[in-house]
């Protein structure tokens, strides 16, 4: 009996062993399974990932040229230098871009241009301050209250909607035919776009950041420092480009106004003598200065809104 029973105990012990051994295969056999597949499934993410790489390759505009800015206006000079040199422009209306050149180089030495570069330079920096400041406060002011708002938006709509060089006959009764009125005049050319961008920016300011700043129990001035600013931000800027280049339009009018220096009043007195090329010269400085200005925003943009991905890059 005894026997028996050991035999029967080994015989149930071989069974269980023999049971377990399938088992064992075939987690094996899925072990490697998985083994195998897993390559397959990070090859197919590689793909997916390389496509999708393609594709926004392909609708993106690429990388930015080095000196983008500066391709447009070569291409002009080049072509204005060739229709030139073919002699296909009239020098009287339109002189050589050496003989611009020459003109400039000339006013330089007599000390003419520093002077009206100097003139123009404190105008349009005066108005675009003030300007500047106005806009912020009140964008500010309108966005973050309702009583504000009531107050300032449709007053600020309503002088969006009156042509601002149409308010020069009022501002000269006002102001005097001076330098107040020309300052108070690129002011308002410059504080409308500041205003209307920022306002609009702080008006889209998605809803859930403020109540989660309520629940944060941020104050009134972290709130304004961490949710206000970085959201009104890219609205500034574009509002910020759009006066820099309106003070220098509105500087170009009002200097042909009862002025006595200044780039607009040197064009002025060029336009009674004939002189293109001195024309020329002003419009020039004008360009360049928009340009760099604009350059210089679009830098400081870039670099306080390092955070974004756009197209621009």
């Amino acid at each position: 009996m005894t026997t028996s029973a050991t035999a029967a105990g080994d015989a149930a012990t071989d069974a269980e062993a023999s049971d377990a051994t399938p088992v064992e295969g075939a987690d094996a056999t899925a072990t490697e399974a998985a083994t195998d597949a897993a390559p397959v499934d990070r090859t197919a993410v590689g793909a997916v990932e390389g496509n999708a790489q393609v594709r926004r390759r392909r609708l993106s505009p690429g990388k930015r040229l080095p000196a983008a800015r500066l391709v447009g206006p070569v291409l002009f000079l080049a072509l204005w230098a060739a229709a030139s040199a073919a002699e296909q422009l009239d020098p009287a209306a339109i002189p050589a871009p050496w003989t611009v050149l020459e003109a400039g180089v000339r006013l330089w030495t007599a000390g003419t241009l520093p002077t009206d570069i100097l003139t123009s330079l404190q105008r349009a920096g005066s108005g675009f301050a003030i300007g500047l400041t106005a806009g912020i406060v009140l964008a500010l002011v309108s966005g973050l209250s309702r009583t504000g708002e009531a107050l300032i938006d449709g007053t600020v709509q309503l002088n969006r909607a009156i042509p601002t060089l149409g308010l020069i006959p009022l501002f000269i009764l006002w102001l005097g035919i001076g330098e107040t009125f020309k300052i108070a005049i690129i002011a308002i050319v410059v504080y409308i776009p500041i205003y209307l961008n920022t306002h609009a920016a702080l008006a889209g300011i998605d809803s859930r950041f403020v109540e989660l700043a309520e629940v944060q129990g941020l104050s009134r001035f972290q709130f304004v420092r961490q949710i206000v600013i970085p959201g009104a931000l890219p609205g500034f800027f574009v509002g910020l480009r759009l006066g820099v280049t309106g003070s220098w339009l509105g500087l170009v009018v009002l200097e042909q106004i009862n002025a006595t220096n200044g780039l607009g009043y040197m064009m002025f007195q060029a336009t009674n003598y004939g002189q293109s090329d001195v024309i020329l010269v002003g419009l020039v400085v004008y360009g360049i200065f928009g340009l760099v200005s604009d350059s210089a925003v679009r830098l400081i943009e870039r670099r306080v809104l390092s955070w974004r991905r756009t197209l621009s890059g």
